[in-house]
């Protein structure tokens, strides 16, 4: 669903506006502009159109992951992508640890609140990753690749993991949470398997893209009604757009039809609403930052680059790939960006952190998001990646006919298929 114009990928000049953060610089400037400007009684209906957004958005993210081939994978890549995952969220939970007594909300859950500075600490952002690859033209690189399918799979794994963390954090006697549970399993069980299949069975030839209005409307039930049923079951909303991006039919034409007007419009008018909203939310000029909460940002920020640049590169360094390789791996796996800004967004309104940990945090997600084109320039780490040869080491094995099956060096396929649209151009 994504391409560089759609709700799922933010610009660049997105990305900067949103590292300014203008709301709450015009809120310490001017508090009585701003309240003026965005008077309370409007703030529900910006919420209302920024989860709208949000729920499209969570949609574009699950076409995305369903274009991976995890089937196919070099193992390289399957192990690459679990340390990109796991590495950083037990060092996020390590570091949580200390900060549970200042930091966490009066009344809240101990082990929720560890466990989500973990996931917030291991999310890459999927679809700002992307656009940063095809930005610096490194689509076609080996790490390129690699990092797209390692995000892909720890964004699976964030979303996954946040589930159970908002399941811990409500509480409540453990016989009902283990039903949601279990409910929640199921239901992931019917739309992977049954309803996948199903969906699959859609007409893709040029006529079909005649039913193009009905499989829109299809499409927003679909969303809306998945997306209520999984808050109901006590995780949030997105999750259930999430199921339904992954099962929506990928490469179908007639799907894709019915998917492209719904991407305008969310770009243009939805999304930036949520910015909207998390700039009104999060007030950076309120954080004393030269005393501990100073040093508590400094921890994090080192916590979650290391946990990010360290954990993928070593383990990218030990399974063959050069040292300029796995370092311009690490850097890239270390953007955040949208995903985790959303992520962060959903603890504070569930009650597992903070106002000064959702400012603290927030910094993190834009720090280790904006430094990630120079950290790449200033190791030098551009100027020596060759694009991804043949992989002479690494054939895929040959089919029947005697012919290998066509699949990028490294067999992932679906990455490169997302690579190549994000690059404008379609994959062969």
């Amino acid at each position: 669903m994504a391409t560089p114009s759609s709700p799922t990928t933010p610009s660049a000049a997105t990305t900067a506006k949103v590292t300014r953060q203008p709301m709450a610089l015009l809120g310490t400037v001017a508090p009585g502009i701003t309240e003026w400007l965005f008077p309370a009684t409007l703030v529900p209906m910006f919420n209302g159109l920024a989860q709208l957004g949000l729920v499209l958005f969570m949609f574009g993210v699950g076409q995305e992951l369903a274009s991976m081939r995890l089937r196919d994978a070099a193992p390289r890549a399957v192990l690459i992508s679990q340390a990109s995952l796991l590495v950083p969220f037990a060092a996020g939970t390590l570091v949580a640890l200390p900060l549970m007594d200042g930091y966490m909300e009066n009344g809240g859950h101990p082990l929720a609140f560890v466990l989500f500075i973990g996931c917030a600490l291991s999310i890459t952002a999927f679809p700002v990753l992307a656009r940063i690859l095809s930005d610096l033209g490194l689509s076609r690189t080996r790490p390129g690749q690699l990092s797209l399918f390692a995000a892909a799979v720890g964004d699976g794994g964030s979303w996954l993991a946040l589930s159970v963390i908002l399941s811990l954090a409500h509480g409540g006697d453990p016989v009902p949470i283990l039903g949601k549970t279990l409910a929640v399993v199921a239901l992931v069980a019917l739309f992977l398997g049954p309803l996948r299949r199903l969906l699959a069975k859609l007409p893709d030839h040029k006529a079909a893209i005649t039913q193009k209005p009905t499989l829109m409307v299809f499409l927003v039930v679909a969303v809306a009604a998945t997306a209520t049923l999984t808050a109901a079951l006590g995780i949030h909303q997105l999750i259930g757009a999430l199921l339904v991006g992954l099962i929506w039919p990928h490469g179908n034409r007639a799907a894709s039809a019915a998917v492209a007007p719904l991407e305008g419009t969310a770009k243009t008018l939805l999304l930036p609403f949520f910015f909207l909203g998390f700039g009104l939310s999060v007030n950076l000029g309120s954080l004393h930052l030269d005393g501990e909460a100073g040093l508590v940002l400094l921890g994090l920020l080192v916590v979650a680059t290391l946990g990010k640049v360290v954990g993928p590169g070593l383990c990218a360094r030990f399974t063959g790939l050069p040292w300029s390789e796995a370092l311009t791996l690490g850097v890239l796996l270390n953007a955040r960006g949208l995903t985790e800004l959303v992520v962060l967004q959903i603890g504070y309104e569930t009650g597992i952190i903070g106002k000064e940990m959702l400012g603290l945090l927030t910094i993190v997600a834009l720090a280790t998001t904006v430094l990630t084109t120079p950290l790449l320039k200033a190791t030098g780490a551009l100027r020596k990646l060759p694009p991804n040869p043949p992989a002479a080491q690494e054939q895929p094995p040959q089919s029947a006919t005697g012919q290998a099956p066509k699949a990028p060096p490294l067999a992932l396929s679906g990455v490169e298929g997302v690579s190549e649209r994000r690059a404008g151009r379609s994959p062969e």
